[in-house]
């Protein structure tokens, strides 16, 4: 298959643009394929390298990809994220699907999109990887769904999942304390998250010091003390260096060296000497009084 179909956003120029409740309701208008249509598409695309065909064949299979992606919404991953990876392996599945076989491409499909799914949850579900090897990924997807309960397990129970899995018991309770100690909080929320997730996500919990009295008010003094410290500080200077600064610094359209030098018929080097003196000077003040 072209490489088209197998980047993340390839499908996003066949679909709406909007919320996904609305791409959801528009890929479920989007009519089923007859056994017949299916198998034709698939040899067009194998034969002919058709791509129109091949897009045809993941559209019309991306209402799978949603109910399969809703298996996994308790993970707590935006489910429009888990849409996306699903699609991808429904693109890879569609590139090696080989219609000789006799089966439905949905059920051959299955597993490359549960593959990618799985392995999005396992990048991004922990900050540090809880699964690395084949026995703890197994673990890691069905021990939730054997015990139907989040929870400590008892030791019938993790015998039980030791069994069905055909893992060590031990294995059972480092993963199942990895699940319950090490859950990980996304900052922001998702659109699609229920109200209460939604404003109990930790961006929502952060304290607003906007209009936070004490704060407005050690600001307003901070201010105030600022400005009395300059005014008696420019009060210091003698009258000539106070308007030099004035002029210079203070006013709204401000006098250049030359200006100034011409007002008190002196160079304009003595006028910046003066000027730097006197800055000097309220500096020296300012510290003084901190």
């Amino acid at each position: 298959m072209s490489d088209i179909l197998l980047q993340p956003n390839s499908l996003q120029v066949l679909a709406p643009i909007g919320s996904l409740e609305v791409y959801v309701n528009w890929l479920h208008r989007i009519p089923m394929l007859t056994a017949a249509e299916e198998m034709n598409l698939a040899k067009r695309f194998q034969d002919e390298g058709d791509l129109d065909a091949a897009r045809k064949l993941v559209l019309t299979h991306m209402r799978f990809v949603i109910r399969i992606a809703q298996n996994y919404s308790g993970y707590g991953l935006a489910q429009a994220d888990l849409i996306q990876e699903g699609s991808i392996g429904l693109m890879k599945a569609v590139k090696r699907f080989n219609p000789a076989l006799g089966v439905r491409l949905i059920s051959f499909a299955v597993h490359w999109i549960k593959a990618e799914i799985h392995e999005f949850i396992l990048r991004n579900w922990r900050i540090v990887k809880i699964a690395t090897t084949k026995a703890q990924r197994k673990l890691f997807f069905n021990l939730r769904k054997l015990t139907k309960r989040l929870g400590w397990c008892t030791e019938a129970e993790i015998q039980y999942v030791a069994n069905e899995l055909n893992v060590s018991p031990n294995d059972v309770r480092v993963m199942e304390a990895r699940l319950i100690n090490n859950t990980d909080v996304a900052f922001e929320a998702h659109d699609d998250d229920s109200d209460e997730s939604y404003h109990n996500a930790p961006e929502n919990c952060l304290e607003d010091f906007t209009f936070n009295p004490e704060k407005i008010l050690l600001e307003d003094d901070a201010e105030n003390n600022m400005q009395e410290s300059m005014r008696r500080a420019l009060a210091s200077l003698d009258i000539r260096s106070r308007e030099i600064l004035k002029s210079r610094w203070l006013s709204e359209k401000k006098a250049t060296l030359q200006e100034l030098a011409a007002k008190y018929k002196v160079s304009a080097e003595r006028i910046r000497q003066l000027e730097q003196s006197a800055m000097n000077q309220i500096k020296k003040i300012l510290v003084t009084e901190e």
